[in-house]
């Protein structure tokens, strides 16, 4: 049932015709609690740091924790000393909020906020309440609360917290899907939504239609996902794509639009036999165990779920380097300078 459900967020079928009204319902519950957020009804929480929120509209994946990891790394050039806020979505840890460190793993803080950490060296804290988790990761993180700007992996629609910057990602192959909100289609709040964004970012091509969408008063930049040469999981030997071009090969992939990765994978010249999990899937032994022996290539958010396992030697990762309007960084910045947090 969930499965035909989210094949018409696309292209509305029946059964999302069927459950509409309870979107428009959804989509006016979105609104009213937008509005009593903004009238000062439910209270919004200030840190005593600036706090950019890469966030979005839809459900799913659109690109935004890699933003995040690209975001978090050019502050560091600049001289900035960033965090990160995460929900820690799928994570199953005891207690919340969670510092994630060495020692923690992608089933226990969630597999984003680990690549985070290991990839950008930062302080990264995950639970539900991110404005805790602000709170936790400016003052009580054992000395390392010095951080002078908090970054929030999602996090658009936690009006309890104030923030000075809001970037809106939107995946420009995927869209907006059919436009419905919650249940029958992708959105967690209508378009319109959009309108509060600083900045809205898309990720890949965009179409006329797509920016036809997008309120004009929106500042748009684009980022793309170039994939790079792939690593063993067991014992980290690197290939080049063109090396897995000789026979066909698994493409694994539980994230938010896997028909991305697979399409890249196929403009790399490769021939893949593809196998789309659910975002946040929690990988066992026997989902990744083929019985042609065949490579199987995943990405790095994928991967850093599997490390350990006896298949590790097969699973070879994707990274891919993010390519990014230079003006976003210029944009982010004046806005942190106006100093209005």
């Amino acid at each position: 049932m969930l499965n035909k459900l989210q094949q018409g967020w696309l292209r509305a079928r029946l059964l999302n015709y069927l459950l509409a009204p309870i979107s428009w319902c959804y989509a006016v519950l979105a609104r009213l609690r937008y509005g009593c957020y903004r009238a000062g009804i439910f209270k919004s929480r200030v840190l005593p740091r600036p706090v950019i929120v890469v966030g979005g509209i839809s459900v799913g994946g659109s690109g935004k924790s890699p933003l995040v990891i690209a975001l978090v790394n050019h502050l560091k050039e600049k001289g900035f000393k960033p965090g990160v806020i995460a929900r820690g979505y799928g994570g199953k840890s005891a207690f919340w909020p969670r510092a994630v460190n060495q020692a923690t793993c992608a089933q226990l803080v969630g597999d984003e906020p680990q690549l985070i950490f290991e990839q950008c060296d930062v302080p990264v804290v995950v639970g539900p309440d991110r404005v805790r988790n602000g709170y936790y990761l400016l003052d009580g993180m054992n000395g390392n609360g010095n951080c002078d700007i908090v970054i929030s992996d999602d996090g658009y629609q936690h009006f309890a917290l104030k923030r000075t910057v809001d970037i809106a990602v939107v995946d420009g192959q995927y869209g907006f899907g059919n436009g419905w909100c919650l249940p029958a289609g992708p959105l967690r709040e209508p378009i319109a939504a959009l309108k509060r964004a600083d900045i809205v970012v898309i990720n890949g091509q965009s179409t006329e239609e797509l920016l036809r969408h997008i309120p004009a008063c929106c500042p748009i930049y684009h980022m793309s996902m170039e994939l790079q040469e792939a690593y063993n999981l067991a014992d980290n030997r690197r290939r080049k794509l063109s090396e897995f071009s000789n026979r066909p090969v698994h493409a694994v992939a539980g994230i938010g639009n896997p028909l991305r990765f697979f399409s890249q994978l196929e403009q790399a010249g490769l021939d893949i036999i593809p196998q789309a999990f659910p975002d946040h899937h929690r990988f066992t032994e026997h989902d990744l165990s083929f019985a042609d022996n065949r490579e199987v290539l995943m990405t790095e958010k994928d991967a850093i779920k599997c490390r350990g396992m006896s298949v590790a030697k097969n699973i070879w990762v994707v990274p891919a380097k993010l390519r990014v309007d230079e003006e976003l960084y210029l944009r982010v910045e004046a806005l942190i300078g106006k100093g209005h947090w």
